[in-house]
């Protein structure tokens, strides 16, 4: 059994709805305009009537032949008129003139309307006097005690005139067919649009290949663009993944291959001592505090890679406080001291007292241990290392301040084809001096998540005058 498709049940059931209130509407109308009709004449015949009436007021004495001159005189093309007595009698009938074989009107349905209710008509009755159809209309008068019926026969061009104008049944036909085609038209786009969609879906689901004619070009309509545009971001998250796959494998190898060196240098040692049992005290001595190094490096590493999970796995969760910048890097300042020394390093701080801003102690701690850190190991012997802060101008009044750090020295620099990927994981300038100082290649990468993670932007450059510089931007 063949399966309809949604666009065909959608345009089924909105015509159907459609043809069905089209043809209500048009049984509607033209019951409203033949009733429009029928009151229109009845109202003519009740205006005969009226006038009629005030004929018999102003003639009281009236007789059958001043009757007949009447109706000769106001005459209206085949009318009948009839005077009923309120009992039902009949006074007098302009068509027929023997009253003993009429029989009492009182039942007849305009007669008794207009009894009850002042005035009533009938369509297409058959009159048992002189066995015809007509149109009645009759009106009583209380104080004459008199009702008054005039009647039309209903013949064939009475009817055609009490019937609806035709033209209004073929414009609403035209009218029909015109919105047919356009629900059509708009059905079909959305239809391809569904059908299209569908097979996307289709083949999502299979792993199929989405690069085919089908899927390339859609209806230039609202439903088309959204449908390319759902499809383009699915290829967007294909790619996307894709490439999450290849960094996630790399940073997986690279990783191993961070872990591989410090772990072999481990074991490596205290297989030698654990070998050699006779080795004297010295040697043993510089093996063992060589493993130790070795494993504060591997403590380092994990506690950084540990670091990188946290901040892309749950960035949500950083708890945010008020951080004393400026009491960080003083502090920083004297846990480097020794350090700073050994190199005849100088540590330049011109921060403002009591900078603060919102966010996480630990984060914005490492970021300026690592920027220091990263100085100390490669700007070179007897450089400076200098930070400033300054909160710009056109920001002073505004919600989302921000501050502005400069870190620099004026030592070796980075070459400048390095300086776009200094910011990657386990990206090293120098592969084998960063390994022998120890750094574990991610510290530049927990800098710029964590500045990321604070609403601010990172950027590095190489001085003019030599040494490299970081610019950043913390949100006060």
């Amino acid at each position: 059994m063949m399966k309809i498709s949604v666009g065909k049940k959608l345009y089924l059931s909105i015509l159907s709805v459609f043809l069905v209130f089209a043809v209500a509407f048009i049984v509607f109308q033209q019951e409203r305009e033949k009733q429009f009709k029928i009151d229109t004449l009845n109202l003519k015949l009740q205006d005969y009537n009226s006038r009629m009436e005030e004929y018999l007021r102003l003639f009281p004495d009236f007789s059958e032949e001043a009757l007949d001159r009447y109706v000769e005189t106001h005459y209206i093309q085949n009318i009948r008129v009839t005077l009923i007595r309120a009992n039902g009698d009949v006074l007098y009938d302009s068509k027929l003139k023997d009253y003993s074989h009429i029989n009492n009107h009182s039942t007849r349905p305009e007669i008794a309307s207009a009894l009850k209710h002042g005035a009533g008509s009938t369509v297409d009755r058959n009159s048992e006097t002189v066995h015809g159809d007509f149109f009645y209309s009759a009106t009583y008068f209380p104080k004459q005690q008199l009702i008054i019926r005039s009647a039309l026969p209903y013949t064939s061009d009475l009817a055609r005139s009490l019937q609806a104008d035709q033209h209004y049944i073929w414009f609403a036909i035209g009218a029909i067919l015109l919105l047919t085609i356009i629900l059509y038209r708009f059905i079909s786009r959305l239809s391809d649009n569904i059908t299209k969609l569908r097979t996307f879906a289709s083949r999502a689901d299979h792993n199929e290949s989405l690069e085919t004619e089908d899927l390339a070009v859609f209806p230039n309509d609202e439903l088309g663009e959204i449908a390319e545009r759902i499809i383009k971001i699915y290829k967007r998250l294909q790619t996307t993944r894709r490439e999450q796959d290849v960094l996630k494998r790399q940073l997986t190898q690279n990783i191993a291959h961070e872990l591989k060196t410090p772990v072999a240098s481990i074991q490596g040692y205290l297989e030698t001592i654990l070998e050699n049992p006779n080795i004297n005290d010295a040697t043993r001595e510089q093996f063992l505090q060589r493993s130790y190094a070795q494993s504060q490096r591997l403590t380092s590493l994990l506690q950084d890679i540990s670091t990188l999970n946290r901040m892309d796995d749950a960035p949500e969760m950083m708890s945010e406080e008020n951080v004393n910048i400026s009491d960080i890097v003083a502090n920083i300042q004297k846990e480097t001291a020794l350090q700073l020394q050994q190199k005849e390093m100088k540590f330049c701080n011109r921060l403002q007292p009591n900078i603060v801003v919102r966010g996480s102690t630990s984060l914005l701690y490492s970021v300026f241990r690592n920027l220091t850190d990263n100085a100390i190991a490669y700007a070179g012997v007897g450089t400076t290392i200098t930070i400033d802060a300054e909160l710009s101008s056109d920001e002073l009044f505004d919600d989302h301040r921000k501050w502005h750090f400069t870190f620099s020295d004026n030592g070796v620099g980075v070459p400048s084809e390095h300086l776009p990927r200094i910011f990657e994981r386990f990206y090293r300038v120098d592969k084998g001096r960063s390994r022998k100082m120890g750094g574990t290649g991610l510290g530049l990468a927990i800098v710029k998540n964590a500045v990321l993670l604070h609403g601010g932007t990172i950027s590095a450059h190489n001085n003019e005058e030599g040494g490299l510089r970081f610019e950043f931007t913390l949100r006060a």
